[in-house]
């Protein structure tokens, strides 16, 4: 995990601008169980970023499991597309923590759209196995991102998280719960994802991932991801 000289609890978030949000697990401790866990916690990041809700989310995890990918009506794509509070740019989903890059497109979007998430799925595992309590440390951290450079350093950072997991080092390009692969493969959320922002910078998407795998972000000293 980063940590951050800024201070999390004073921080303003307005519309417009890019933040790095993230939480972990209490103590540490992993927050998923078998891979519907994964999957749950994938769907409410990519599809909580409107106000359009779903009533069967179970559904759609089995689908997942099934099929790789979800089974979203056109329209309902439709309803979260033209009114988004938040637009996500990248993201990763670790074992015991998770990271994203997002914007706030109306005010009170982020506040909003991390509490569903978190509170959703802290629900759902708490629920699924007969615990109570804090599943998450506390409320999520929010960073202000203040530089296209800093975007840049971020998007590396994010992806290159599975790094930590030995089974995807030197792959993490192919870790299905980050939005690596759908920045240098195949995008399989379409315009859940704001990629733009971070491809329109580069020529060619391979030129992205050769960014990623020489930018030596994981071993950079934290204060300058910050600072640059």
């Amino acid at each position: 995990m980063l940590v951050y000289k800024e201070s999390m609890r004073n921080i303003s978030i307005v519309p417009g601008e890019y933040y790095h949000i993230y939480n972990r697990g209490v103590n540490k401790q992993n927050i998923f169980a078998d891979e519907r866990d994964w999957v749950r916690l994938l769907f409410l990041i990519l599809y909580l970023q409107s106000p359009v809700s779903f009533n069967n989310i179970g559904r759609q995890v089995t689908y997942y499991v099934k099929h790789s990918g979800f089974n979203i009506e056109r329209k309902d794509l439709n309803k979260i597309y033209g009114n988004r509070t938040v637009e996500l740019i990248n993201f990763a989903i670790m074992p015991n923590h998770f990271h994203l890059l997002i914007t706030e497109n109306k005010e009170g979007g982020i506040s909003n759209y991390m509490q569903r998430i978190q509170n959703g799925y802290t629900k759902y595992f708490n629920t699924k196995y007969k615990k109570s309590g804090h599943l998450l440390q506390g409320p999520y951290k929010a960073v202000h991102i203040k530089s296209n450079k800093q975007i840049l350093h971020l998007s590396a950072y994010i992806h290159k998280n599975p790094t930590e997991l030995k089974q995807w080092n030197k792959k993490e390009h192919l870790y299905p719960w980050s939005s690596y692969y759908d920045y240098t493969l195949e995008n399989r959320w379409d315009k859940l994802l704001k990629r733009g922002v971070i491809l329109s910078q580069f020529n060619k998407q391979n030129e992205y991932q050769k960014f990623i795998e020489t930018s030596g972000v994981k071993s950079l000293n934290k204060d300058k991801l910050i600072d640059c």
